[in-house]
C-alpha cells in the first residue's frame, strides 16, 4: 500500500486537525505504518522535535497518534504570527524570516511547493500511507493561486480529498456544497466526498439530507461523527477563539483531598503553547481558567503567565490592564506565580530586545532577578533535567537569552548543576514549555503551590499525563471507526478519488 489522502474543511477549526489523528490512529490499528503530513501551518502552539526542529503541535500529536516520532518533514512550512500583517516564517524547523501577509502569499508561498512536495514524496516513500490535513478552506478563492496546502497539494500529489464540515455551526449542507461549487473542474475532480463532524442528536433525521447532497455534488458522505467533549486537544491557534472565561476541559474525577486548586492562565496576546496547561487540567481537583482581568487573580491559588510570541507586547497589557500590579502584590505576598518562557521572561528585571519588537530595553516586572537579551538565533532543543526531587523533560523555544543573578534554580541537571529558571519564594520561571507533563514533578510542583496556598488539596497518585493523551488518541481513532465507513476509506486512501464524479457549476471565477 502507498496510499495517501487530504483531509481539508469548510472552514478554519471544522475538525480537520482531531479527524486526521483519528484517520491515523485507525489506521496504525489496522497494522499501516503511517505519517501525518500538513504542508503550512499558521499557528503560535508549536512542538520541538528529537533533531531539533519546531513544527506545529498539531502534527506533533498526529505523529503520536501514528505512533511515530515527528519530523520537520510532517510540517516543512510554520507560519508563526507576530501581529495582525507579519509572522515569522519556519522552513524545515527553522526560522528564515519575518515577512508580511501580502509579501508571503505574493510570491514566496508558491515558492515552497518544490520543498513542500519533496517532504511529502520523502513520507511517501517510507510510510505505507501519509495523512494530509489543509488549511482553512480549499474554497479561499482569493488565494488559490497561491496556495500550497490545500488543492495546490492535492492537485500535485494527485491526493483524494475529503472535505470535513463542524454541523454544530450549522449550514453544513450550504458549506458542503459551496465548497465544491467554488473549485475549478480540476480540483472537484479530487473531492471524494464529505465527513460530517459534532453531530448531536439521531442520524436518521440527517440522512434525507445527506441523500439530497449526493444528489446535488455526486459525491457520498463518509461518515457522521458524534459531537464529543473532551477532544480539542493541541488546538493549531488561540488566536482565533476569545480566551475570556475558558475554562481548559478538565479531569470529571473528584479532588483526592479536601480542597480544590484554582489556577489562573493570564491571557496575553499572541499567548504561545497554552497547552501548557493542559496537564494541570488533567490533575482531579485541579481547575484552570483563563483571565484578562486583576480581579480574576483574588481567589487563583496559582496565577501563570504563559508563553508569548510578543513578550513586550504582552508585558505592555498586562500593565495596561493592571494584572501586573495584581501580580507584584501576589509576590509580595508570597502567592505561587509561575512564569512559562514570555512569562517567565516577563517576570524578570529587564528585557533587551532587537529582535521581536526592536523596542530595545524594556523594564520587566522585576519578580525574579533575571536580565533577557533577545538574539537573532532561536534556541531550540529538547531538554532533561530534574527538579523538587523530580525528573522533569521540556522543550525550548525562543529568541531570549536569559542571566539569572540570585536565587534558585529552577531545573538542574543530575549532579545538581543549574539548567534553566529561577525560583524566589513562591515565583517561579521556567523557558521549558511541556515541564508539567513529567507526572512526578507536577505533583511536586502542586503539592508546594497547595502549601503555600494554604489549601488542601492533594495530588492524584496516579494520573498519567501521557497515559490520558493515549486514551484521547484512542477515542478519536474509536469515533473513526465505528462513525465512518472505514471500507470506503481504505479504498479512498488506497485508489485514489472515483473516476467521473460530477462537475458542480459555477465553478472558480476566472
Amino acid at each position: 500500500m502507498s496510499g495517501g489522502l487530504l483531509v481539508a474543511g469548510t472552514t478554519s477549526d471544522a475538525g480537520k486537525s482531531v479527524v486526521t489523528a483519528g484517520i491515523c490512529r485507525w489506521l496504525v490499528r489496522q497494522g499501516v505504518k503511517v505519517a501525518p503530513f500538513k504542508a503550512q501551518n499558521m499557528s503560535l502552539n508549536s512542538f520541538v522535535t528529537r533533531e531539533g526542529a519546531e513544527i506545529g503541535r498539531a502534527q506533533a500529536m498526529q505523529a503520536q497518534a501514528c505512533r511515530v516520532e515527528p519530523t520537520a518533514l510532517m510540517n516543512p512550512v510554520l507560519l508563526k504570527p507576530g501581529g495582525e500583517r507579519s509572522s515569522q516564517v519556519v522552513l524545515l524547523g527553522r526560522p528564515v524570516g519575518e515577512m508580511s501577509a501580502r509579501g508571503y502569499h505574493g510570491g514566496r508561498q508558491q515558492r515552497l511547493l518544490g520543498t513542500v512536495l519533496d517532504c511529502l514524496a520523502e513520507l511517501r516513500g517510507t510510510y505505507d500511507a501519509v495523512i494530509c490535513e489543509g488549511a482553512g478552506s480549499p474554497a479561499e478563492i482569493n488565494l488559490r493561486r497561491t496556495d500550497i496546502v490545500n488543492m495546490g497539494i492535492a492537485r500535485s500529489a494527485r491526493l483524494p480529498v475529503l472535505v470535513v464540515g463542524d454541523i454544530d455551526r450549522g449550514g453544513v449542507f450550504a458549506s458542503f456544497f459551496g465548497t465544491v461549487a467554488l473549485l475549478s473542474p480540476e480540483d472537484q475532480e479530487l473531492v471524494a466526498g464529505f465527513l460530517v463532524n459534532k453531530f448531536r442528536g439521531d442520524v436518521s433525521l440527517l440522512e434525507p439530507g445527506l441523500d439530497m447532497l449526493h444528489g446535488l455534488t455526486g459525491r457520498r458522505t463518509y461518515g457522521v461523527l458524534p459531537f464529543r467533549h473532551g477532544l480539542g486537544i493541541d488546538e493549531e491557534d488561540g488566536l482565533r477563539v476569545s480566551l475570556r472565561g475558558t475554562v481548559r476541559e478538565s479531569n470529571t474525577a473528584p479532588p483526592v483531598g479536601e480542597d480544590v486548586l484554582r489556577v489562573a492562565v493570564c491571557a496575553v496576546p499572541l499567548m504561545s503553547n497554552f497547552t501548557d496547561v493542559d496537564a494541570l487540567a488533567a490533575e482531579p481537583g485541579v481547575v484552570v481558567r483563563f483571565v484578562d482581568r486583576p480581579e480574576e487573580l483574588a481567589d487563583a491559588d496559582l496565577v501563570v503567565v504563559p508563553g508569548t510570541r510578543g513578550t513586550v507586547r504582552a508585558l505592555e497589557w498586562l500593565r495596561e490592564r493592571g494584572l501586573a500590579d495584581a501580580l507584584v502584590r501576589r509576590a509580595a505576598e508570597q502567592r505561587p506565580v509561575l512564569g512559562v518562557c514570555g512569562g517567565y521572561q516577563i517576570l524578570g528585571e529587564r528585557i533587551e530586545d532587537e529582535v521581536e519588537s526592536r523596542l530595545g530595553r524594556v523594564e520587566g516586572l522585576g519578580l525574579l532577578p533575571v536580565r533577557v537579551r533577545f538574539a537573532p538565533a532561536k534556541t531550540l532543543t529538547r531538554p532533561v533535567g530534574e527538579a523538587l526531587g523530580e525528573s522533569v523533560e521540556g522543550y525550548e523555544i525562543h529568541h531570549g537569552v536569559a542571566t539569572v543573578d540570585g536565587g534558585e534554580a529552577f531545573l538542574r541537571d543530575d549532579r545538581g548543576n543549574p539548567l534553566d529558571g529561577c525560583r524566589i519564594g513562591q515565583v517561579w520561571g521556567t523557558h521549558w514549555h511541556g515541564s508539567l507533563e513529567s507526572d512526578g514533578f507536577r505533583r511536586a510542583f502542586l503539592r508546594e503551590v497547595a502549601a503555600a496556598a494554604g489549601r488542601r488539596f492533594v495530588p492524584a497518585p496516579d494520573t498519567s499525563f501521557g497515559a490520558l493523551r493515549e486514551e484521547q488518541l484512542d477515542r478519536l481513532g474509536d469515533l473513526i471507526e465505528e462513525h465512518a465507513d472505514t471500507d470506503a476509506l481504505w479504498r479512498l486512501i488506497e485508489s485514489g478519488a472515483p473516476r467521473g464524479l460530477p462537475f458542480v457549476p459555477p465553478g472558480a471565477p476566472a
